[in-house]
C-alpha cells in the first residue's frame, strides 16, 4: 500500500497526515494523540472516521498539524485521515460523506472593524 499522504483544513489549522498499514498508533507532533488532544470529545473527533469505516486498529496515522486552537486542529485531523480513508477504499466514500466528514468547513472568525470593539459589539453608549 505504502504511505498516503493528505491534508485537512479548519479555520487557521493545517493538518498533514501519513497513513500506513499498521496496528492503530496515531502519534500528533510527535506525542501520542490521547496526550496531545487530552479530551475525549477532541479523542472522539480525530477517532470518528476510523471507527465509522472499522479501520481503528489497521492503519498507523503519523500527523503534522500547526495553527489555530485545540478544536479545529482536530477536526482538521479528522478530515483529512476522512480524505485517507477514502483513498484506501472508495466504498468508504458513501459511508463518510454524509456524516459531513469531507467537507470542508468554511467558517472563519469575522475581523474586527474599525470604530467597534469586537467584530458585531459596539462600544456602549451613555446618554449624559
Amino acid at each position: 500500500m505504502g504511505v498516503i499522504h493528505k491534508i485537512g483544513r479548519r479555520k487557521c489549522a493545517v493538518a498533514r497526515v501519513y497513513v500506513t498499514e499498521g496496528t492503530g498508533n496515531i502519534t500528533v507532533n510527535k506525542k501520542d494523540f490521547a496526550t496531545y488532544f487530552p479530551t475525549a470529545t477532541l479523542q472522539y473527533k480525530v477517532m470518528q472516521p476510523l471507527s465509522m469505516t472499522e479501520n481503528a486498529s489497521n492503519f498507523d496515522v503519523k500527523v503534522n498539524v500547526y495553527g489555530g486552537g485545540t478544536t479545529g486542529q482536530a477536526e482538521a485531523v479528522r478530515m483529512a485521515i476522512a480524505r485517507a480513508m477514502c483513498e484506501v477504499e472508495a466504498e468508504n466514500r458513501s459511508i463518510l460523506k454524509p456524516e459531513g466528514l469531507l467537507t470542508r468547513d468554511p467558517r472563519m472568525v469575522e475581523r474586527k472593524k474599525f470604530g467597534q470593539k469586537k467584530a458585531r459589539k459596539r462600544f456602549q453608549f451613555s446618554k449624559r
